[in-house]
């Protein structure tokens, strides 16, 4: 059975070519004006919020621009939210998001220059906020973000490593034009050797997942958006820095641990735990960046994310799920 997951899964390097092709000229305008802000916002919810973590983090590797994450409330409630001279870009599939739309309306009611990055030209975010880049996804049903997550990270990348503007920051741009054509590789060659893994850990009900830099962000995404949300499981995102603050104790035999490794400082320690994991019998699943691809590093989460798209595709259906349906998001308010 095919679900709508795979088709939203295929339309990505498209999406993301749209996006980049009508919105890069907008976006470069608006990375103008974020040049010399002293703070930056980033906030969104859920998969958009993975986004927000791995932009910041790349970020940090080379910048040392003040760049905060908030979820939306957690924007909305925060009593020091600096007024003068900042921004705040949201990002939301829906542009509908009441937390993220909140957040939106707080930084308006301050002063707060506002971008938002959404998918719908009719949504609140891209009529509200002060610039809005719109992505080039069509519709997008399935729940846990494929082509939407890809383009909403793009943009991201695009408007904040434009702003940065270091020379290392133009070669990661160059690199990020190469996306869509990767993509599109990696979704063919990725597909079978996933649905193979997949299938060998459908009876599994637990899931840790790993990375260190920007692929925290993804790991955040897998676990909170993929493997809950789209599969099911239980599980739990960790920078590698913390295994050995509380995973170490749970880690045991046949525990399976999702490792997502690109060669980062942090990796030391993703290192270390992989080699831990596995002499215990943890059951491990490594996800390499040179596997799959050897353009800059930090667009590590770009790369990885479509092996785990296939992993947790064919996870859901061995373990009778649709990845792309939901049983209280949407229905329950609170």
């Amino acid at each position: 059975m095919k679900y709508d997951m795979y088709d939203e899964v295929l339309e990505q390097p498209i999406s993301l070519e749209k996006t980049l092709k009508a919105e890069k000229s907008h976006m470069i305008e608006i990375a103008e004006k974020l040049k010399g802000m002293d703070k930056i916002y980033l906030v969104g919810c859920g998969s958009s919020l993975s986004t927000c973590y791995s932009t910041r983090d790349a970020l940090e590797f080379l910048s040392d621009i003040n760049i905060e994450v908030h979820t939306g409330y957690e924007f909305v409630y925060h009593k020091k939210i600096q007024k003068i001279n900042s921004a705040l870009i949201v990002t939301s599939q829906s542009g509908e998001t009441a937390d993220t739309v909140a957040a939106l309306r707080k930084a308006r009611e301050n002063g707060i220059y506002t971008v938002s990055i959404t998918n719908e030209p009719e949504s609140s975010m891209m009529k509200e906020a002060e610039d809005s880049v719109l992505t080039r996804c069509g519709r997008e049903t399935a729940i846990l973000g494929t082509k939407t997550y890809m383009t909403q990270l793009l943009c991201l990348y695009e408007i904040l490593f434009t702003m940065e503007g270091s020379e290392e920051s133009k070669k990661i741009l160059m690199d990020l034009e190469r996306i869509p054509t990767i993509t599109a590789e990696l979704i063919k060659t990725t597909e079978e050797e996933n649905k193979v893994l997949a299938e060998s850990f459908k009876d599994e009900d637990i899931f840790y997942c790993m990375g260190s830099g920007p692929n925290f962000g993804l790991a955040y995404k897998v676990a909170m958006t993929m493997l809950m949300e789209g599969a099911l499981k239980h599980a739990c995102p960790l920078y590698s820095g913390e295994f050995r603050h509380g995973l170490i104790e749970r880690a045991e035999k046949d525990v399976p641990i999702i490792f997502l490794e690109a060669g980062f400082p942090g990796d030391e320690h993703t290192n270390k735990s992989i080699e831990f994991s596995e002499s215990i019998g943890a059951k491990t699943i490594i996800f390499h960046m040179e596997d799959y691809s050897d353009i800059h590093p930090l667009l590590a989460p770009f790369i990885l994310v479509v092996p785990m798209e296939w992993f947790i595709y064919y996870l859901s259906h061995y373990s009778g799920e649709d990845p792309g349906s939901t049983r209280h998001i949407g229905k329950v308010r609170y």
